[in-house]
């Protein structure tokens, strides 16, 4: 009996042992491939803010008579008539200036017949041009100091998924709007192109805010942060050990975004820089920080050209950036 309790212990213990030198060796393999590194790229670096929106016409009005208490003599356009800018919608018995069109556009409605009389100020018809289409998208206040007229603009439309329009700020609004403590700002855009577009269709803005051509810029997780000071980790040539020769460097950075950072000063292009592990639950050597937070400490504070992270929803940072050759 004795015997079996002995061997029924020694398989326990020899499982036990297999157990921990796998488990350790797994750790060993898991913690050496959690390693990161990335290379400083060269090229162009564009900031984008965006936002959403619905396009619309820049030309809706209703026209008005300015003739007070006329007879009308003829209505010279339908609704779903096409008329150019200054052509004659309505006539008057008495030879009164006529109606006429205060813009290109498609008469939606007329609201008058001959024989009518009409006052000064009555709205007499409406007119839309499906020609010249704008939208207007909601941003963050945070971003809006740094929207301005003239920026150029890339929009997607929902409806053409494969189609790409550009535009150009048009107007932004000097009111906003507050919802749940949060401020947005309608932005105009007026489309270049809008073939195939309708109004009410939703869009997706990006507009780009920043560009700089051969720019040095790292992934946002390469920067850490020390006594107010911007540093990147040079990695070491032995990839299984995160600190055999890593060498510490001092950085000023420049335009960043959700994802990238510009460095202006302390690397150069092709040098590779170490990033946070993916374990998570400790830190390593020199202060720096796990994935579960950068050495940002969740924002972007210091950065030149950037501010803070914007809140969810509107008005969220895209970066574009394309390496030099």
């Amino acid at each position: 009996m004795k015997k079996w309790i002995y061997i029924a212990l020694g398989v326990l213990v020899v499982g036990f042992v297999s157990y921990q030198w796998y488990s350790s060796k797994n750790s060993t393999q898991t913690a050496s491939a959690s390693v990161r590194t990335a290379v400083v790229q060269q090229g162009k670096l564009e900031v984008k803010i965006s936002g959403s929106g619905t396009v619309q016409p820049v030309t809706s009005e209703d026209i008005k008579s300015t003739i007070d208490n006329n007879e009308i003599d003829e209505v010279l356009a339908a609704a779903g008539d096409e008329v150019k800018k200054g052509d004659e919608l309505i006539t008057f018995t008495d030879g009164s200036d006529p109606v006429t069109a205060p813009a290109d556009g498609v008469v939606t409605t007329m609201s008058v017949t001959a024989g009518e009389r009409v006052t000064s100020g009555q709205v007499v018809a409406h007119l839309t041009n499906y020609k010249d289409l704008q939208t207007v998208v909601q941003i963050d206040e945070l971003d809006i100091p740094k929207i301005k007229r003239g920026q150029t603009v890339s929009l997607k439309v929902n409806a053409f998924v494969d189609q790409a329009y550009t535009g150009k700020v048009t107007a932004i609004a000097e009111e906003g709007t507050s919802t749940n403590g949060v401020s947005t700002f309608d932005v105009t855009i007026h489309i270049d192109k809008p073939d195939n577009l309708k109004v009410g269709m939703s869009t997706e803005a990006s507009i780009l805010t920043a560009s700089k051509d051969n720019a040095l810029y790292v992934p946002l997780d390469a920067i850490y942060t020390s006594n107010n000071q911007k540093y990147v980790i040079i990695a070491s040539s032995d990839t299984t050990n995160q600190n055999s020769g890593s060498e510490q460097k001092t950085v000023k950075t420049g335009l960043a975004n959700e994802d990238y950072v510009e460095i202006t000063d302390g690397v150069t292009a092709g040098e590779t820089v170490q990033l946070p592990q993916l374990a998570t639950g400790s830190t390593t050597n020199n202060g720096q920080r796990m994935m579960q937070g950068s050495g940002f400490g969740g924002g972007f504070g210091g950065f030149g050209n950037t501010g803070g992270f914007n809140r969810s929803g509107t008005g969220q940072r895209q970066f574009t950036g394309r390496s030099g050759n």
